[in-house]
């Protein structure tokens, strides 16, 4: 390990449960279509491309237990399929409209091609089922996945309930098996949310390395002598990677990043918000509300100055040109901090995946010439976290307790905890410990019992993702973010009341287990204390 100098790329992949069957279209739910067309379909391309090849390619993938979920819901698979035949339908119409406009019409065409390929993947090659493709690459030892929390939850809020913790950690870790056949090594902390009090839980769960932001590292105590080029080891044993700064700048740099370079694809800017209405019915909402079509024509431009229409090859071409810069900069600062440590070190670029693709156009073809670059180079070699931390004489570590921290605004909680998501809490919380109670108070029951149970477990995870609280804090669907924790937290209450009274309506059960089907082998009894 001590040859060369390593990348260990991390992306997670996490969508919040959107779906809602008792709509016969809903705005959120394309969140996650969105994420398929434009990020994991790209994606597991690139890597049939580098593999055809004989590219090397080595990566950590997080595939969250709840995205797993919604990736093999039969619901949405067909309202994925549905979706993909609104950009079809649209992109013939567009490529008809723009005719007497060369470059526009190319752009227009190439989104219609897009999107007809993207079915025939999905439908064809991939047979419906993206985790199968994944997992394949997982046995090839190309990828490594990961899971993460159940339901997303931000765990640092949760360390006064060990019930809870192990809940989510016990019902993550049965359905990573269930759909790959084997355990996790890597445990992904959502929103890389890090408490001390997590230690001994992830260590006793058989993790073996998780990873934290820069400052949760920097802040630990004692102070790391090899910074964030070198895992540490936890109190416990865990290995704890620190998130590489200047790469995370590199890339999310609102002003500076990659992907604000002019001349990539403005994510923003949509032809549903600037067609006569007549042309963009399917697009509308039952309200007359605009929403995206996914064919954006404009490059970034400069701020303040008139759009210019996006050039493909000039983005694909500038693409490859950061790759390589990005390659160069890590190379750099690994040989700078090797003249510090005595030990050449590895780079941890952990970012979310839907920045390469959905919100970075051009980003899976940086991720694919950046792989071409590191195959490339002499001293320096993509790897998977896990396969790193497995040759690492971990008695040889430093032992490091990480600083509290996370990677949302200022690094610590603001993000999930401010006056717009704090109302969730007090209700969230005692919620748990009504779960608990229930889980001490029928510890054999099955049946229609149990059924109601099961399903209790369901809503007070459901209503803990970290995801609500973030989505109210950017003020983007917050009406719905509050609708989803308030609808789990009532159904809750309605389970925990009708096992009081002994009654449960069998109609209303199996609505609500048809409504939130997430994990449906969850065994309420997760929620027991340890004994």
């Amino acid at each position: 390990m001590n040859d060369r100098y390593y990348i260990s790329l991390v992306l997670n992949a996490h969508i919040p449960f959107v779906r809602q069957p008792d709509y016969p279209r809903f705005f959120e739910e394309r969140w996650l279509f969105d994420a398929i067309l434009e990020t994991y379909l790209p994606l597991i391309t690139m890597f049939e491309r580098l593999d055809a090849e004989r590219i090397p390619f080595h990566l950590g993938l997080v595939i969250s237990p709840t995205l797993s979920h919604m990736l093999q819901d039969p619901l949405l698979i067909e309202r994925f399929l549905d979706y993909l035949d609104q950009r079809i339908v649209f992109g013939l119409s567009e490529v008809d409209r723009t005719r007497s406009n060369r470059d526009l019409n190319r752009l227009a065409r190439m989104y219609y091609d897009r999107a007809v390929e993207a079915k025939a993947l999905f439908t064809g090659r991939y047979e419906y089922d993206l985790l199968k493709t994944l997992d394949f690459y997982q046995k090839k030892g190309k990828i490594e996945l990961l899971t993460t929390a159940a339901t997303y939850a931000f765990l640092p809020f949760y360390t006064s309930y060990p019930e809870d913790i192990q809940a989510q950690l016990e019902v993550a870790i049965s359905s990573h098996r269930s759909l790959f056949g084997r355990l996790p090594q890597g445990f992904w902390l959502p929103e890389a949310g890090w408490h001390p009090a997590l230690d001994e839980y992830l260590r006793s769960y058989n993790f073996t390395y998780t990873m934290v932001d820069t400052h949760g590292i920097l802040l630990g105590t004692p102070t790391p002598q090899k910074g964030t080029f070198s895992p540490v080891r936890s109190p416990s044993g865990l290995v704890i990677y620190g998130r590489d700064l200047h790469a995370s700048r590199t890339i999310l740099h609102p002003d500076t990043g990659y992907p604000a370079d002019s001349v990539y694809r403005d994510f923003y800017r949509d032809v549903g918000y600037e067609l006569d209405q007549d042309l963009i019915g399917a697009f509308l909402e039952p309200t007359g509300e605009r929403t995206p079509t996914g064919y954006k024509y404009w490059s970034i431009t400069h701020r303040n100055q008139h759009k210019d229409l996006y050039n493909p090859d000039l983005a694909s071409e500038r693409a490859r040109s950061h790759a390589k810069a990005f390659l160069a900069d890590r190379l750099k600062s690994l040989e700078e901090a090797e003249k510090i440590t005595g030990e050449k070190g590895i780079s941890i670029c952990a970012f979310n995946a839907d920045l390469f693709g959905h919100r970075w156009f051009e980003g899976p073809q940086f991720l694919e010439a950046l792989f071409r670059e590191a195959a490339a180079a002499e001293h320096i070699s993509m790897v998977n976290p896990g396969t790193y931390a497995s040759k690492l004489e971990k008695e040889a570590l430093q032992k490091v307790m990480p600083e509290f921290s996370s990677w949302g605004l200022n690094g610590y909680a603001e993000t999930w905890l401010d006056s717009s998501n704090d109302w969730m809490y007090p209700h969230i919380l005692r919620a748990i410990e009504r779960m608990i109670e229930l889980a001490e108070r029928f510890p054999n029951d099955g049946g229609l019992k149990e059924r109601t149970l099961n399903q209790a477990a369901r809503e007070v995870m459901l209503a803990q993702a970290a995801d609500w609280a973030s989505i109210q804090h950017v003020g983007f669907s917050s009406s719905f973010a509050r609708s989803i924790v308030e609808e789990c937290i009532q159904n809750f209450t309605t389970i925990y009341d009708s096992l009081g009274s002994n009654y449960i309506s069998t109609e209303w059960l199996t609505q609500l287990e048809r409504k939130h089907n997430i994990f449906p082998d969850i065994n309420y009894r997760v929620f027991r204390k340890k004994r």
